[in-house]
């Protein structure tokens, strides 16, 4: 019993209650794919990719096509021996999203077919975790409204999204500021700005008296020298998103000494990379946030299960499913605000 009868991608389509904003980028809706996977005990595992092809260079259409791929690699494999699907999985190197969609569907038909839940095959170091919730780019006063809204319900972490207008990016910290006192800001420019705009926002506004728990991703992916130099000459704590999509990526970051934080995002490495690059910040001392792109509840319930699972994230940034208009909530969490428990 346990071992993999059928695998099944889905395309789903969900819609943003309003568009949403980055540094080159605005979304109306999320187009992913929900992978199911089913033993012959009749135990189902889900998983979600959520494809960018901004961070990614993916396309929803053609990982549609590697469903024929998935089932003849991994068909026939009991999901206890999940590790020898992680190992065929990783050459999935050009499709990480569904990479980490299969993997953990595989995880959760395990989970199924035992009784325990995913964060606990992961080992269980946490029973709970924070989310923070984001500002999008928007016009200075519903920036400045919506982080006050965030705020208002509860939030005590809130990310907020810069990097198209610098000196408009300043201003509005400083209001945000005034309207959210005692929350922790993470700051993300989305690779918006160079180095010495990055430096120069980051400056202005810690000589505000403002604090920034974490200024993710200031510059271009590739601009490790960039990212470099701004850690160096910054008071706050510096993380790379784009920068770190795979665990061979982090290990360049870690030589360099380039980051202070790395956001582990599971539609960039898949579970397998994920826990690798754990172990490697852990051994590097590099401080670690988990976020996401644009999953619905069934894709953040990956990322969910994998920090309660591991215990490793000072940061959580999974709010997509709350900017998504979903008929019905499918995640294995409960969540009360912020906070975020596992259901048993």
């Amino acid at each position: 019993m346990g071992k993999i009868v059928d695998i099944k991608f889905t395309l789903k389509r969900y819609n943003f209650y309003k568009p949403f904003h980055i540094v080159g980028s605005i979304s109306s809706e999320a187009t992913n794919i929900e992978v199911e996977v089913t033993l012959d005990s009749g135990a189902k595992g889900y998983g979600e990719a959520s494809p960018s092809f901004r961070v990614n260079g993916e396309r929803v259409e053609a990982l549609l096509q590697f469903e024929n791929f998935v089932k003849e690699t991994i068909t026939g494999i009991d999901v206890k021996n999940y590790r020898k699907i992680f190992d065929i999985t990783d050459k999935m190197l050009a499709t990480p999203s569904v990479k980490a969609a299969v993997q953990y569907a595989v995880l959760d038909a395990f989970s199924e077919e035992i009784g325990i839940p995913v964060y606990q095959i992961l080992g269980g170091a946490k029973d709970k975790i924070e989310t923070d919730k984001t500002v999008g780019i928007d016009s200075f006063k519903n920036r400045v409204e919506e982080a006050k809204s965030i705020y208002n319900e509860g939030f005590r972490v809130i990310k907020i999204k810069v990097g198209e207008n610098l000196a408009e990016d300043i201003e509005v910290m400083e209001s945000i500021f005034e309207v959210t006192k005692g929350a922790k800001y993470i700051v993300d420019a989305n690779m918006g700005y160079t180095h010495k705009q990055a430096v120069e926002f980051i400056k202005k506004v810690y000589n505000m008296g403002i604090d920034v728990s974490v200024f993710e991703q200031p510059v271009l992916a590739n601009d490790i020298d960039g990212l470099k130099f701004v850690r160096f000459n910054s008071p706050f704590p510096v993380a790379a998103d784009e920068s770190a999509r795979t665990k061979y990526d982090v290990l360049r970051l870690i030589k360099e000494e380039a980051v202070d934080y790395i956001n582990i995002k599971l539609m960039k490495s898949g579970i397998s990379d994920a826990l690798a690059i754990v172990e490697m910040a852990k051994a590097a001392n590099l401080q670690l946030m988990i976020g996401c792109m644009s999953e619905s509840s069934v894709g953040i319930n990956q990322s969910v299960h994998f920090a309660l699972g591991t215990g490793a994230f000072n940061f959580h940034d999974l709010d997509s499913h709350l900017m998504m208009k979903e008929e019905i909530f499918r995640g294995k969490f409960e969540q009360k605000i912020s906070e975020i428990i596992p259901k048993e």
